[in-house]
């Protein structure tokens, strides 16, 4: 064979082994061997339970790295929002976190730690979960028209429980007042089982509540859920009228959403978006989410953004007329 023949055969060998080579599939990446995903609050809660999952099925897609769930609860939920603003832009760490730490916080604390407008960088709406308002069988209503001709003619003598000062829990019943042109007690308690029970006995009368922690005593007769706070009617409790369609303005929705440090390379947010959305999409997950009440989202980062933006705007009114602070 001549030189310049083995030169021509050599060169379409080659040709073909990165013809082949582009065909086959590329090893997933993800953008970091090791991934510290925070959550913003303790084991067992609902952005616990979220972020397990999107843990699960990142590990599943990327086998090579590892996915680290951090719970970092305090501050309500401003330390592990926190963590994710100071962690390296560089896909090494995200998180979970709620309408508080990313918006209506900036409204109740006098200093928050970061900036939720540039030290954080939405990557998707995960999941969103209906608040029911819920209340003492005793109080002999069954709608929210009801409710209101009740609180209206009697100002200031009725209670309702939270989940703390400042908790959406605590925004939606003030917003009600409000447009009812009216006045309610508020007993903030340390979490949901404490709230709902506070309804049962009586020392609350109504409180709008995350369903989840309703619907229990719901079914044994204990509460009685007449409206659920979201924009539409829930597919879980889809006999539960909205406030909205009930005749009272307000739209409360307890969405989550995966965020990272602000700085994050478009092209790692991108794919970090696409994996997740397309993991928490897929039955399984969906139904294990399901379980909990949550409603799968998966939204874009602009759409996130102005979400919550859009908590910011929706909860200033509120949180001014009633003189909501934390500190």
């Amino acid at each position: 064979m001549t030189a310049g023949l083995s030169h021509l055969v050599n060169r379409a060998a080659m040709a073909v082994l990165l013809l082949l080579s582009a065909m086959l599939p590329v090893a997933a990446q993800w953008p970091a061997k090791t991934v510290h995903i925070v959550v913003p609050f303790g084991p067992g809660s609902t952005l616990d339970i979220v972020a397990r999952v999107v843990a699960e099925g990142l590990t599943q897609k990327y086998p090579d790295s590892v996915f680290l769930v951090e719970n970092k609860p305090g501050a309500s939920g401003n330390l592990g929002t926190d963590a994710v603003a100071k962690a390296p832009p560089d896909g090494t760490t995200i998180g979970i976190s709620i309408g508080g730490p990313l918006a209506i916080n900036t409204l109740l604390f006098s200093k928050l730690p970061y900036d939720p407008r540039t030290d954080i960088a939405p990557i998707t709406q995960l999941v969103t979960q209906p608040s029911a308002l819920a209340v003492n069988p005793g109080l002999k209503v069954n709608t929210v028209g009801e409710l209101v001709t009740l609180i209206k003619q009697n100002p200031g003598k009725y209670n309702f429980s939270s989940i703390g000062n400042g908790s959406l829990s605590h925004l939606v019943m003030e917003a009600v007042a409000l447009k009812a042109g009216t006045q309610l007690v508020h007993l903030p308690y340390p979490g949901s089982p404490q709230a709902i029970t506070a309804i049962i006995r009586n020392d609350a009368q109504m409180g709008c509540l995350p369903a989840i922690s309703v619907t229990p005593h719901a079914a044994a007769g204990t509460v009685k859920i007449i409206a659920v706070s979201t924009t539409k009617r829930s597919p879980f409790l889809p006999d539960a009228p909205t406030l909205k369609e009930s005749g009272i303005d307000v739209e409360a929705d307890a969405w989550n959403g995966l965020i990272a440090p602000g700085g994050t390379p478009a092209a790692i947010i991108t794919q970090i978006n696409k994996d997740v959305v397309e993991i928490i999409k897929q039955p399984a997950a969906r139904d294990k989410l399901a379980t909990q009440l949550m409603e799968v989202i998966g939204s874009s980062p602009a759409e996130f953004r102005a979400l919550i933006d859009g908590e910011t705007a929706r909860w200033a009114p509120v949180t001014k007329a009633a003189n909501i602070k934390v500190n």
